[in-house]
């Protein structure tokens, strides 16, 4: 089970910190729990680790099987929750280098969340002579650019492998019902999957969204649903010692006290996808209304040579929510060095894993020192279990928190003001008045 420290953050806290916010956390619970809150009808994930579809759980995992048999390469195509929870448990369950290190299933490229052309030439160089398969991730299809993305790469499939070959290669994750995406999967058949109606984009990794290209990638799903099934039990039970209602009532006292930044720091270089989703579902779900912490994410120890100094002294406005894994996966041996030219022999004979603890200590001191609240989150291993614990936490931490705030936790409508901006500038057709009166202004 995760475990959450609170010790160095509590005297930045009054005494009541928690006991102040029982009453608001208990209503927050069952309006996540009944669905009953501002946005009710996107809770849909709360439940999801007991109640997904086993019947599309399986042709995930038998999808995954054939594209690991079939393709060289997958492309995943998707923007925000359509791909950032997946790029996040690939790379922390396996490495950021995933494709140079894996063995036995296809490379995997993300594409569709920009509008690089160096990027997407990229990725063309890259899967062009090798047999490859696409992902394509959206619920409506007409998302400017994984529609974009889309339209290349099924051309570059097309060329490849005819109409029918390509139609083998593509596989739809979208609206059970309606879309452009829809109608085209149902038109061309392609395997579908499906993006839940009562399901958010931010908190859609447990889903088809993400299962799909993380069991392409060689993770074993079936813990990473176990992890996360685990913690939906644990979470669901009210009162002071439940670690979300902890971390909940913690950032928003400290955000009412005038803290206006939350950092995410990992201390693995394989968790920085991870601090991405993170950023996304809490910035996505209470950056509104004029309110909310502003999350942000950092590596160390290597922000430490960074960012590190305004940390310590900047502006007093941020706390820091620490994530570490108690075991290492393997162990690394300082050497001795005879001339001992960096005097760092007194490290000798010490696994690397001690050295990063250490580090991890003593920079939380002396971040709290400096006058920087700390949470700590504790995951037993860098495993699917794990993770899968660690991904629920968040989500529920997280719904949990929108509710304290008192906006709703699950719309986004400020997405939209620059995907209209964008529309008009492009020429979409019905956005003629507005793209004469942005052009004027710039």
């Amino acid at each position: 089970m995760l475990e959450l420290n609170t010790s160095n953050c509590t005297p930045f806290l009054p005494e009541d910190w928690l006991t102040s916010r029982l009453d608001a956390l208990e209503s927050a619970r069952v309006k996540l729990e009944e669905g009953s809150g501002l946005g009710g009808a996107y809770t849909g994930w709360v439940h999801l680790p007991r109640d997904y579809d086993k019947e599309e759980f399986a042709r995930i995992q038998a999808a995954a099987e054939r594209i690991r048999s079939d393709s060289q390469a997958l492309v995943v195509i998707g923007i925000g929750g359509s791909y950032l929870g997946a790029r996040a448990v690939v790379e922390l369950l396996h490495s950021p280098n995933f494709n140079l290190t894996h063995k036995g299933g296809p490379d995997i490229y993300f594409a569709g969340n920009g509008l690089s052309s160096d990027a997407m030439l990229e990725v063309i160089e890259l899967v062009k002579d090798k047999d490859f398969s696409i992902n394509v991730i959206s619920k409506s299809g007409t998302t400017t650019e994984p529609a974009v993305a889309f339209r290349i790469f099924k051309a570059l499939l097309e060329e490849k492998y005819g109409k029918e070959g390509a139609r083998r290669r593509i596989y739809a994750t979208t609206d059970a019902h309606k879309g452009a995406l829809k109608g085209l999967a149902d038109a061309e058949g392609y395997e579908e999957f499906v993006v839940p109606d009562a399901v958010g984009g931010r908190y859609s990794v447990l889903t088809a969204v993400g299962l799909l290209p993380i069991a392409c990638a060689g993770v074993d799903i079936a813990a990473l649903m176990e992890g996360a099934a685990q913690a939906m039990e644990a979470l669901a039970a009210p009162g002071a010692d439940n670690p979300a209602w902890q971390y909940a009532a913690a950032r928003h006292a400290l955000y009412t006290q005038g803290k206006k930044v939350e950092i995410l720091v990992g201390y693995e270089p394989s968790f920085r996808f991870f601090g991405e989703w993170w950023k996304q579902l809490f910035g996505e779900t209470e950056g509104k209304d004029g309110k909310a912490l502003f999350p942000a994410s950092v590596e160390f120890t290597a922000d430490l040579h960074s960012m590190g100094q305004y940390i310590q002294q900047g502006e007093r406005l941020m706390l820091e929510t620490v994530v570490r894994f108690a075991r290492s996966r393997g162990s690394v041996t300082i050497p001795h060095d005879p001339d001992n030219v960096d005097g760092l022999n007194f490290l000798a004979g010490k696994d690397l894993s001690f050295v990063a603890e250490q580090a991890m200590r003593g920079t939380l001191l002396a971040h709290v020192d400096g006058g920087v609240p700390n949470l700590v989150v504790t995951a037993p291993a860098r495993d699917a279990q794990s993770v899968g614990w660690l991904i629920y936490f968040f989500e529920y931490a997280c719904g949990l928190s929108g509710y304290l705030l008192e906006i709703n936790p699950f719309d986004q409508p400020g997405v939209e003001a620059y995907k209209n901006n964008m529309y008009a500038l492009l020429g979409k057709p019905g956005y003629e008045d507005r793209k004469a009166e942005l052009e004027a202004r710039l």
